[in-house]
């Protein structure tokens, strides 16, 4: 009994790792399964249905590159989102991070000087960028110096960044030939053909796509593979043990919603570069965003808050905002449920995260988890190394990972 008790025990060690590794796919499926339910409410078959979502995503050439066009600012957001996470703190803030980083882009694409095609495309990136960190650094300083509440701050900032935008686009920034015809539609005139960023022809997929596998890698370099990352990982899962250690805890709360934000605004300037060529809005925040912000913490979440894995949870969300439209056209469901779709699957994957942090938190309690094969001379050896993680300086750091 005892024998089979713990033969047990050890499939489930096992297969735990696997099961949280399955855990959103599995949340897709049951949001998909209801989803099927609103499709047959609505008189359609859902086979056909989701074959109408694949075809659209990933059935043609073109089909694939307006699923990695979409994907591109949800991998760049996610990535940033995933920094975030990592340092303890939660960032809602990616709709604003996202308009004020393409803003500060727009303001340099119109007022240019003559440089070279490369220098005038790397300089309104980095002003992309820099417009992002701007925005998520004001909320990592009110967060570390102030204690508010980075949820209120970032999404209060979002407020702020999409007021600025609807005032910008419809005066100082205006289209010269929207104000000449007096027609006030909130857009920027078309930036200049130099700005345009490199694409596959005949297809919309442009180099940015390439950027933010590139800002993955490196955001997985930088979290796992460099002292700064250590420090930015150690604050997030203990806070007061980092400062117990001598990590200025308050500096990397700040580096974290900043790096955060910066790759969020990289994500808006890349987006008026490559796709639409100037800045326009319908007045809400979605109008221009398209709720990137928001899709972006569902691929990070998706991708189990690794870089890396959110490559594919982009590409997955990304197939599933173009899979949807192409529904929406073949069978002639409601427009509505396109954004209900997508609501379902925020909401199962976001909660199969939660369920899966709380099932970490049972597993920890004394007499919950598997046994574990230590040698009955070296308890408290086994002990001590499961509650220490080894800096890259040589500093040992006791921390408690709820990660």
């Amino acid at each position: 009994m005892t024998r089979w008790r713990r033969s047990s025990q050890a499939r489930n060690t096992h297969l735990g790792p696997l099961f949280n590794a399955a855990l959103p796919l599995l949340a897709t499926l049951a949001a998909l399964a209801v989803g099927a339910l609103l499709l047959l409410l609505l008189n359609a078959n859902p086979l056909e249905a989701y074959a109408a979502m694949l075809q659209g995503a990933f059935g043609n050439p073109n089909a694939l590159a307006e699923t990695l066009v979409k994907a591109t600012p949800l991998l760049l957001v996610g990535v940033g989102i995933c920094i975030a996470f990592r340092g303890g703190v939660i960032n809602i803030g990616g709709e604003g991070q996202y308009i004020a980083g393409a803003l500060l882009a727009t303001v340099f694409a119109l007022h240019a000087p003559a440089w070279p095609t490369w220098l005038l495309i790397t300089v309104a990136v980095l002003f992309a960028f820099l417009g992002g960190a701007i925005w998520g650094g004001i909320a990592g300083a009110l967060k570390a110096y102030l204690n508010v509440n980075e949820i209120l701050s970032t999404i209060m900032l979002n407020q702020i960044a999409v007021q600025a935008m609807n005032f910008l686009l419809s005066g100082a920034l205006i289209d010269p030939l929207q104000a000449a015809a007096d027609s006030q539609i909130p857009q920027t005139e078309r930036f200049a053909v130099l700005f345009d960023l490199p694409r596959l022809v005949p297809t919309r997929l442009h180099i940015g796509a390439l950027i933010a596998v590139l800002v993955a890698v490196l955001g997985y370099v930088l979290l796992w593979r460099t002292s700064l990352g250590y420090r930015i990982r150690a604050v997030g899962i203990n806070p007061h043990a980092s400062r117990y250690a001598g990590i200025r805890v308050e500096r990397y709360i700040v580096l974290a919603l900043l790096l955060s934000g910066a790759f969020a605004g990289m994500a808006g300037g890349i987006q008026v570069l490559g796709v639409s060529h100037r800045m326009l809005t319908d007045g809400s925040a979605t109008g221009f965003t398209g709720s990137v912000g928001f899709n972006g913490i569902v691929a990070a979440l998706f991708g189990g808050l690794h870089p890396l894995g959110t490559i594919p949870a982009s590409v997955l969300f990304g197939g599933l905002l173009v899979g949807a439209n192409q529904l929406q056209r073949t069978l002639q469901v409601p427009t509505a449920l396109v954004p209900t779709l997508n609501g379902l699957v925020v909401i199962f994957v976001v909660s199969s995260e939660i369920w899966k942090r709380r099932r970490a938190r049972m597993q920890s309690i004394p007499g919950n988890e598997p046994d574990r094969a230590v040698p009955e001379d070296e308890p408290a050896k086994a002990a001590l190394q499961a509650n220490e993680t080894d800096s890259p300086d040589g500093r040992i750091i006791e921390v408690e990972d709820d990660l």
